[in-house]
């Protein structure tokens, strides 16, 4: 079976769980921004969790399918049509050979999540099938789809017509979004008071918001403590000796924009970090559109960890809503 990409819509990728075990390399982590959102549509057709399937930012591809599928279609709000009837989102529905799988407006959120019984069958590269298009590496020819591509599918079941997941497992920032930061190694170049404006202020998602990074803008310029710059710094009073980033670090170059680190970001650089955003508030930011309004909120490191278990619990109740 094959999938024909009619249209790619805007910056399509194949994507999956991403490949972890090669940051210390340069290669990011990859994969689905929207975790939760990913793992759920392959449940819904009976994939298994880390199969290949697309992720769509802003606006949706249009595909015909060479044989009967059965698909689903999470994340952000944007309505998927079979030859121009509308379907359910969170919900399996089938595709017959010769239809076409298109999109209407984005509603709300940033990015959708298409999953096919049977996964996208690209080629592995270093344990994934994600797309890292910097690199040219994985997913469909290492690059975002294009017309006239056809996407080789597994094989699937067509068992599950009709499943869908209820709203109560489909995670959604609010307005303004929290994003729960926990500090980091750098926290003491910032003054007392660049401390308290950083988690006062309300911050607006920028439009430089893509798979490398989300970039903010609207709250005060941090001020930092003197110091005597050190050996191998930049001159800025942000920089530091080239350092790791971590997975949802926030660097802010100049104190004057944060910039949230994600899935296709570097893996080090010279400019200091506030802290990071917990692992459980990632995937809120996949789904953040540009000028979305948000404040970072300050947590420890007990409370991050128990944030992720609760989210490690949501993930366990979805699965067996499911089964």
């Amino acid at each position: 079976m094959a999938i024909k990409v009619l249209h790619h819509g805007l910056a399509t990728t194949v994507q999956d769980l991403g490949r972890p075990g090669y940051f210390h390399l340069g290669i990011p982590v990859g994969g689905a921004m929207d975790r939760l959102a990913m793992r759920a549509a392959n449940l819904l057709v009976g994939n298994d969790e880390g199969a290949a399937g697309l992720e769509a930012v802003f606006m949706g591809p249009k595909l015909e399918f060479t044989e009967d599928a059965l698909v689903a279609v999470t994340g952000a709000d944007m309505p998927a049509k079979v030859d121009g009837v509308v379907q359910p989102g969170w919900t399996a529905f089938k595709v017959k050979a010769g239809q076409v799988l298109s999109f209407d407006f984005l509603k709300s959120g940033a990015r959708i999540y298409i999953a096919v019984s049977g996964g996208i069958d690209v080629p592995v590269a270093l344990g994934s099938r994600s797309t890292y298009p910097i690199g040219a590496l994985g997913g469909y020819k290492g690059r975002p789809l294009a017309p006239g591509d056809e996407l080789p599918v597994g094989a699937g079941s067509l068992a599950s017509e009709g499943r869908a997941l209820a709203e109560e497992y489909r995670r959604k920032p609010g307005t303004p979004a929290a994003l729960r930061v926990l500090p980091g190694l750098y926290w003491d170049r910032l003054t007392d008071e660049a401390k308290d404006n950083f988690f006062a202020d309300e911050w607006k998602v920028a439009p430089e918001a893509d798979r490398m990074g989300y970039r903010f803008r609207g709250g005060r310029k941090l001020s930092f403590v003197e110091r005597k710059q050190p050996f191998g710094a930049g001159s800025d009073p942000s920089n530091i000796v080239d350092s790791c980033y971590p997975y949802g670090s926030i660097q802010v170059p100049g104190g004057t924009e944060p910039i949230i680190l994600h899935r296709d970001a570097v893996s080090g650089g010279g400019y200091f970090m506030v802290g990071t955003v917990i692992s459980a508030d990632m995937d809120l930011i996949g789904q953040l559109q540009p000028h979305t309004p948000a404040r970072f909120v300050k947590v420890t490191m007990e409370e991050a960890l128990a944030a992720r278990a609760e989210r490690a619990g949501l993930l366990e109740r979805l699965r067996a809503s499911l089964n």
